[in-house]
């Protein structure tokens, strides 16, 4: 009996470091403002002189405006990072504007390193995860309605309108890094050879090459 309690409160202790090291690692000082031309590589930034240290370091205005959205999937996405916002190094939060054309997708996507939570700004938005269960959970949102989509996993919103629509989506990760499904095996660099992407979706060589060339990347 000790010993099943004694391994109960081991997992339990786990559990409770798992989740505090879930996201960015908590600050070590006040601040530290990204030194974003530094050659030293360490897992984030270095920091800036604290001398040097002012308001535009902790200010945008990139998401002011929506992005063009004449583009093959009708979505942009305007990234509010630390390379946008260096003061935001070691702060552990970061955040994107996302707007959609009529029909607009922001395509099957993964965040490795944060949450996502959106706001939406306005429009109607079909908005969804898969489980590592492969199950979807799915719903519609609109104006003022909030969604959550779980760290690691992949994840859609799609405009079901027939007017823009846009979101805010904020990030527990001062850089959570985009991996999107299609490009990452249709357009890597080398590219992912293509007996294996055959033989993974189940098509010929043919439709492998009509997928690469409609991703290519634009030079």
């Amino acid at each position: 009996m000790k010993l099943a309690v004694f391994a109960q409160l081991l997992m339990t202790l786990a559990l409770v470091l798992a989740t505090a090291v879930a996201a960015d690692p908590d600050l070590l000082q006040d601040l530290c403002v990204a030194h974003l031309s530094s050659g030293v590589k360490v897992n984030g930034f270095t920091c800036k002189d604290s001398s040097k240290v002012n308001a535009s370091d902790f200010f945008s205005d990139i998401a002011a405006k929506p992005k063009p959205t004449n583009n093959t999937f009708g979505s942009a996405v305007t990234g509010v990072n630390v390379q946008v916002i260096p003061g935001l190094n070691t702060l552990g939060v970061s955040m994107s504007r996302i707007d959609y054309a009529p029909s607009g997708l922001n395509p099957p996507h993964t965040h490795p390193r944060a949450t996502e939570i959106v706001f939406v700004l306005k429009g109607q938005l079909d908005v969804g995860f898969i489980t590592t269960a492969n199950k979807l959970i799915s719903k519609t949102i609109k104006n003022g309605e909030i969604f959550v989509f779980p760290k690691g996993l992949v994840h859609f919103q799609k405009n079901n309108g027939k007017v823009p629509a846009s979101v805010i989506a904020a990030f527990n990760s001062q850089f959570p890094g985009t991996q999107s499904v299609a490009t990452t095996l249709f357009a890597a660099s080398p590219p992912v050879p293509d007996h294996v992407l055959t033989q993974t979706f189940q098509v010929g060589t043919k439709m492998v090459d009509k997928i690469k060339s409609r991703l290519k990347p634009n030079k």
